[in-house]
């Protein structure tokens, strides 16, 4: 998220780049070693990862690793750019079903396609969630930047549909965008928590009960900021 942290369709607009003779490797053994990277991050996280098994499980020297990142954490933030490049391709093709959806249709829109996304590559995903959000990695000083666009992006959606009309005024803004992060962060923990259960994932994903649970998840957020401030005081 998208996506930001909580939406995969957003733009990361952070880079990191490894050593240039990362760059200068075959398509097939960066892939190598960046899929050994994302097991690693999906069964450890980024605290206990090991460079020694990364090393191992990719088939390279270990004096080679450092040739190409300076750490771990430097394999990681790469980790992070290639997911980006991968969701804009994704989403190059996607547009939503109609022109006229109010704010809160066009997120919905945008989380469920970016959680088709997500399952479309679960164990990156899960390695990158790992560690982001299990670790709070997403809240360090390496994403801030990334964290204020997020930020500036969600008040701007905030902001736009209060002058629809649909949002009442008396929220207020900033916890309005808490909400959206915490609230797309659980369903998008559900959506891969479950989903790497299930044998056909993207069959799980679009069937319409798993469709149901999550338009549930998103009304509760909905009509939460739609709720007047008045409102929510009179019945408290």
């Amino acid at each position: 998220m998208f996506y930001n942290v909580t939406c995969w369709s957003c733009d990361w607009q952070v880079t990191f780049m490894p050593k240039q003779t990362f760059l200068n490797l075959p398509e097939e053994k960066r892939e190598t070693i960046m899929n050994a990277a994302v097991e690693e991050f999906a069964e450890y996280g980024l605290e206990n990862a090991s460079t020694n098994r990364i090393v191992k499980n990719s088939g390279i020297a270990k004096g080679s690793f450092y040739q190409y990142f300076e750490d771990k954490q430097d394999v990681f933030m790469h980790l992070l750019d290639v997911i980006e490049q991968k969701e804009l391709e994704f989403f190059k093709n996607k547009h939503p079903p109609s022109g006229n959806m109010d704010t809160f249709q066009y997120y919905r829109w945008m989380v469920k396609t970016g959680m088709e996304f997500g399952l479309a590559h679960p164990r990156m995903i899960q390695s990158a969630w790992r560690v982001l959000l299990g670790e709070g990695f997403y809240y360090g000083k390496n994403l801030a930047k990334y964290r204020e666009k997020t930020t500036q992006a969600l008040s701007s959606m905030i902001k736009l549909a209060m002058e629809r009309g649909e949002v009442d005024p008396s929220v207020d803004v900033e916890l309005a965008v808490m909400v959206m992060e915490t609230w797309s962060n659980a369903i998008t923990t559900y959506v891969l928590n479950e989903g790497m259960k299930q044998k056909n994932v993207l069959k799980w994903m679009r069937a319409s009960k798993t469709q149901e649970t999550i338009d549930k998840l998103l009304y509760v957020m909905e009509y939460g900021l739609r709720k007047t401030e008045s409102q929510f005081r009179s019945n408290t």
